[in-house]
């Protein structure tokens, strides 16, 4: 197999969503899946398909981190999964069975993309606020009624990323503070990225098997992704959260009205 070729400008385009997730904290299918469909016209099931592969390098790294700190809740993570596998395996299985290369599939696929935008744009606005309210919540737990929304949360997920590969991160995160006011913020968003990491794996892996996988254009955005992350995540501290928090809300509202409606 010959060696994949480096483009300079998906890796300066890798660069500027990766610095922008450091920065952020928002998942990196929000901003890389549009990029590659809008601006450089590649086709919708390649671009989820390698961003998922792409996803997955990026979030075993954070994973690790989390792990390291101790901020995984285990039990929540294994509830997303039990939810989110089945249905991402469902949704590839009926991705195989009608085609990836077909133009409804295609068409599906970018209006489903331009949807989950639009929901995790307005997640990102309300996150702050939803945090506050669930914190203030003092109803009792009730556990079995947990795991199942919990379970049920992971299947939307499942069945989204595999489709999108946008909504394990924004979406995820503020389902979960609902569900889990107790918990840490810390420990949520760890859960959360240790659940992406065996979920972006699956999804990539089935779009791996359905041909969906350019692997020259995946290591080209990992060029410019692991530096961009990582001058994003030094200068996070410095930036004003709630003004970087709704341009990209904006952005997004922009780019999925724009997908919905092409």
């Amino acid at each position: 197999m010959s060696l994949p070729h480096i483009n300079l400008l998906y890796s300066l385009s890798g660069l500027g969503v990766g610095f922008l997730v450091g920065l952020t904290g928002v998942g990196g299918g929000s901003l890389m899946t549009p990029v590659l469909v809008l601006l450089f016209g590649v086709h919708p099931a390649t671009a989820v398909g390698t961003d998922l592969l792409y996803a997955a390098a990026t979030k075993a790294t954070g994973t690790l981190v989390h792990g390291l700190k101790g901020s995984i809740d285990w039990r929540v993570t294994l509830r997303l999964a039990a939810g989110s596998v089945p249905a991402a395996t469902l949704t590839l299985i009926l991705l195989h069975r009608y085609g990836m290369d077909s133009p409804r599939a295609s068409t599906l696929i970018q209006v489903v993309l331009g949807v989950a935008l639009l929901i995790t744009s307005v997640a990102l606005v309300f996150r702050p606020q939803l945090a506050r309210l669930a914190a203030r919540r003092e109803r009792p737990e009730a556990p079995v009624r947990t795991f199942w929304l919990t379970v049920l949360t992971g299947a939307i997920l499942g069945a989204l990323v595999s489709l999108t590969s946008v909504g394990a991160g924004a979406i995820g995160v503020t389902v979960l503070l609902l569900l889990y006011p107790a918990l840490p913020t810390t420990r949520i968003v760890g859960s959360d990225i240790a659940h992406a990491v065996p979920l972006t794996l699956l999804a990539g892996a089935g779009h791996w098997l359905l041909g969906s996988i350019d692997w020259s254009l995946l290591v080209s955005l990992l060029v410019g992704s692991l530096p961009g992350i990582a001058i994003g995540s030094f200068l996070s501290s410095r930036a004003p959260d709630a003004l970087l928090r709704n341009v990209l809300a904006a952005t997004l509202t922009l780019v999925g009205a724009k997908l919905v409606m092409s």
